[in-house]
């Protein structure tokens, strides 16, 4: 039983949406069809309890999944249709990556090796984990695979600099690396899996083609450099701390001499290549990763062995993820997000000429539906939308299409990107305090970004 000094806004939120769900349940508007609105109300719930994080995601997931099955709403291969993803088989594949790294000591290595640069002050590190990590966005096109590069490193260059777990240099460190590794990329057309979805979206229902410089120059001045920045001071103000001495410490030392190394770096070498170069054997990003985790595994090779594999799984986190990409499944399946969308668009100020209020107002939709579907699926609802959304504007397709992007990369909670969930995952610190930094990063993005995004596109003749 909660007592009344726990009770916190969360509670008092969740029970909100659970009075919400239930009230949509049972006097469920005609709209939605006979099975819509329980449809809905699970959602909200799961929503609502990945949210707030009063218990663990995967409970949430695993509450989705029973309710979806028992209710009968979808067939299993579609509520089970995460555990088919690529994104899923990716994070194992980190996990094994980032356990190899570890357990050799490669982490400690290669954090002596960069530490005389960044380990000279608190915002040094800061800036130049965000600016290491965006790099690594134009080479790499998996927001996990930055992840599991870069998140042992960081890690390591915490443990050089006294930063003990659970302290604010420490949680900086991981929550700088979390959206480094993926935020920035939103802006870099093949480096996520969103951009994708909504890339392959636009040319298979409507005939367009983005091209790689025309995407990069209407997004990443904006949501690459100055978002990058701004959450950079974000991370300074909300987690203040003073680096220590940045010559490590005894155990990170000795750590640097365990053998593997070797094979451990020729591995991931070898893993970077394939990975920086998919567009020309086209080899999903995933099944890259799978066979880096295979040979790492290999009983010859000996470098993670069963226990170390066992301790390197996190199964909670993967009904997390699973869970996830079942609901964007969910939404999508059952028309939710289609009507969603259009609900959106009718109370919308949406109205040809008007260029500021149309472009506020599908920034504002894909915003609002990627929380509902999660970032990954929101271009799979949207896309079809197009044409009557580029009617309604007087917006060409292409420039409707393009302000998803700016919408769905507006992340309010953690749960609607997989890849910050593995992140934090990684460094062993809470997902709570990732919040701290998503929700007043995605506020001041749409009070401040999204004006400045309006005029940039408004220069570069997109408006």
């Amino acid at each position: 039983m909660i007592s009344p000094q726990a009770f916190t806004v969360r509670h008092l939120i969740l029970a909100a949406v659970l009075l919400l769900a239930a009230a949509i349940a049972l006097w469920s508007p005609a709209t939605l069809g006979p099975t819509g609105g329980v449809t809905l109300a699970i959602v909200l719930v799961t929503l609502g309890l990945w949210a707030t994080a009063l218990v663990p995601g995967y409970f949430a997931s695993l509450l989705l999944f029973s309710s979806v099955l028992i209710a009968g709403l979808q067939p299993a291969p579609l509520v089970f249709s995460g555990f088919a993803s690529a994104a899923v088989w990716l994070i194992i594949s980190g996990f094994v990556i980032g356990a190899a790294v570890n357990a050799t000591g490669l982490d400690g290595r290669l954090a002596g090796v960069i530490a005389p640069f960044l380990t000279r002050s608190y915002p040094r590190l800061i800036g130049g984990l965000m600016l290491a990590s965006m790099i690594l966005g134009f080479l790499m096109p998996s927001s996990v695979g930055r992840a599991v590069v870069m998140v042992p490193i960081g890690m390591a260059l915490a443990d050089r600099c006294g930063f003990a777990k659970g302290s604010n240099g420490r949680i900086g460190i991981a929550a700088i690396l979390a959206i480094g590794c993926n935020m920035p990329s939103f802006a870099i057309l093949p480096s996520n899996i969103p951009n994708m979805v909504l890339a392959g979206s636009a040319e298979t229902i409507l005939g367009i083609h983005f091209t790689y410089t025309d995407y990069l120059l209407l997004h990443y001045p904006v949501l690459g450099i100055v978002k990058s920045t701004l959450t950079v001071a974000l991370v300074l103000a909300l987690f203040p701390a003073q680096v220590g001495d940045p010559l490590g410490t005894v155990a990170v030392s000795a750590a640097t001499g365990k053998s593997g190394q070797g094979k451990v770096i020729g591995i991931l070498i070898l893993t970077l290549i394939f990975w920086m170069t998919d567009s020309l054997h086209g080899i999903n990003s995933a099944w890259i990763g799978l066979g880096a985790a295979v040979l790492l595994l290999a009983p010859g090779i000996d470098v993670v062995g069963p226990q170390a594999f066992r301790q390197s799984i996190d199964f909670g986190l993967l009904l997390f993820v699973a869970g996830a990409l079942a609901l964007g499944a969910l939404v999508g399946a059952s028309g939710l997000g289609s009507r969603l969308g259009a609900f959106l668009t009718s109370v919308l100020p949406l109205a040809p000429g008007n260029d500021a209020a149309n472009f506020f107002s599908l920034t504002f939709l894909s915003f609002v539906t990627s929380m509902f579907t999660t970032v990954p699926s929101a271009p799979a609802v949207l896309t079809p939308m197009t044409g009557d959304l580029a009617t309604l504007t007087g917006y060409g397709a292409t420039t409707v299409l393009m302000t998803q992007v700016v919408g769905f990369s507006t992340v309010l909670f953690p749960y609607q990107v997989g890849p910050l969930v593995v992140a934090m995952q990684l460094s062993g610190e809470k997902l709570d305090h990732l919040v701290r930094v998503t929700v007043p990063l995605a506020l001041i993005t749409l009070v401040v970004l999204v004006p400045i995004d309006f005029l940039w596109w408004k220069l570069l003749g997109w408006l």
